[in-house]
């Protein structure tokens, strides 16, 4: 890649690039002709000579999708466009199709704002180390001039594809639910992508599916989707009981996280869904790898071990788990931001997959999801704790300064500051996407975690 002229005008992009996407408000912090900029430095970037586009529901994504798409063809690429899907729908087109991948979503962002997430051929992410930054320096010096002419004459093309058959027909080769029990589910898509792909895929099974929220409206007009915020499961929760249901699945914005409640409507962590489903791929390829990110309950890696698998830890975000998904060989990965990572999966995370082997799982035996679960949960937990701080580093490095010297105490950086301890370890770390901190507790006991929380808590709101 040629690199940038000094002289050349500059925008500042560091609000809007991420450590491993494109995430801001529109149009204040970008806008279509923004988004045609990312098009062309994409193909610059990568050398794609052709390239999948996909986008979720909110009213931005089409316009910015297609801007993209015409700032790529003008370099000479041709586009294959997906046009609505969820985000592991398009990990899905780039895998089966052999092309670098652009996503436009914010997740579980509010409505005003809205994001890309790019991926090479095969859905290898696009992170800082790994592309996103050349992209962003490519951006910031066309804004304003406009990118350059492709050096070949060639406008590329644009074609339109509907991946969803394709896509649903992959995950039902990969988990075999043919054969289980008959279950009531109610699925929340938070009127999400979940509701375009969940009749998809999960039709023609022994499934009751009672669905929430299914209609898609990137205003969510009936709560954030944003499933680990405890205030948009509780219409889940409630339906749950009301309908005597085995379980509740919600699915955040873009589809790709998943996150589970049980017959009573109790939330599941994901730390235990990740041990769920963990045990089901050790039994297909015994003594594998499992990635775990650090914020994963101690029990996981426990079971895992205790399952003839290897555990390995890793820091939290996409683009750094499937990058060790690859290193290391590893059959699956699990967050406790409920992403879960398949390496039949192209080392993708996929909420539906793991909503596939929960619902495999449970559909194979007789007893409920809450005794099913019970046995992965052997210890108290905080849940994720957010606090917005005006300097991250100087409350972390406080926070390290009071616990660096006690008796029997481990610090480590692999992700913000994690410290552990006879009775239990907290990991707190700076947010990627805002200005907050965000502090995890795990104990023996629930008096520990509150101590132990409470001790962090005043250090870093001093």
């Amino acid at each position: 890649m040629t690199a940038p002229d000094d002289r050349a005008p500059r925008t500042d992009l560091s609000a809007l690039v991420k450590a491993y996407d494109v995430r801001g408000t529109v149009p204040d912090q970008w806008d279509t002709g923004t988004a045609e900029l990312f098009g062309a430095a994409f193909v610059k970037v990568t050398g794609a000579r052709a390239l999948v586009t996909g986008h979720d529901m909110r009213p931005s994504s089409p316009d910015l999708a297609g801007a993209f798409a015409r700032g790529a063809t003008a370099q000479g690429a041709d586009v294959v466009a997906t046009g609505l899907c969820s985000t592991d729908q398009l990990y899905y087109a780039s895998g089966a199709l052999g092309l670098p991948g652009a996503m436009f979503t914010a997740s579980h962002n509010p409505a005003r704002y809205n994001g890309i997430k790019m991926c090479r051929a095969g859905a290898v992410p696009i992170g800082q180390d790994s592309g996103l930054a050349d992209i962003r320096s490519l951006v910031e010096q066309w804004t304003g001039a406009g990118a350059p002419p492709a050096p070949a004459a060639r406008t590329g093309t644009v074609t339109h594809r509907d991946t969803l058959p394709d896509y649903a027909a992959h995950l039902r080769t990969l988990v075999d639910l043919t054969g289980i029990r008959p279950l009531r589910v109610v699925v929340d898509a938070g009127n999400g992508m979940a509701g375009h792909t969940v009749p998809t895929v999960l039709a023609g099974l022994p499934l009751d599916i009672v669905p929430l929220y299914f209609e898609l409206d990137g205003t969510f007009p009936n709560h954030e989707a944003n499933p680990l915020d405890p205030a948009n499961i509780v219409d889940l929760r409630q339906r749950v009981r009301a309908e005597g249901a085995d379980l509740g699945l919600a699915f955040d914005g873009d589809a790709d996280r998943c996150f589970v409640v049980d017959e009573r409507g109790e939330p599941v962590s994901p730390s235990a869904i990740t041990a769920l489903v963990a045990l089901r791929e050790l039994r297909r390829r015994p003594g594998a790898t499992v990635l775990l990110n650090l914020i994963t309950s101690r029990a996981v890696p426990e079971i895992v071990r205790e399952a003839g698998g290897t555990p390995v830890r890793t820091r939290v975000g996409h683009s750094f788990i499937k990058a060790e998904m690859a290193r290391t060989g590893a059959v699956f990965g699990g967050e406790h931001s409920a992403h879960y990572y398949f390496a039949d999966f192209w080392n993708a995370d996929t909420g539906m997959l793991a909503a596939l082997h929960v619902l495999a799982e449970l559909g194979a035996r007789q007893e409920p999801l809450s005794a099913l679960t019970r046995r992965f949960t052997r210890y108290a937990a905080s849940g994720e704790i957010n606090c917005v701080v005006d300097d991250p580093p100087a409350r972390l490095a406080a926070v390290r300064a009071a616990w660096q010297d006690r008796p029997g105490v481990t610090v480590d950086d692999l992700d913000g500051l994690t410290v552990s301890g006879p009775d239990g370890w907290f990991n707190l770390r700076p947010s990627n996407t805002e200005p907050l901190v965000r502090l995890n507790v795990e104990a023996h006991d629930a008096q520990t975690v509150r101590e132990l929380r409470d001790e962090v808590l005043r250090l870093v709101r001093a």
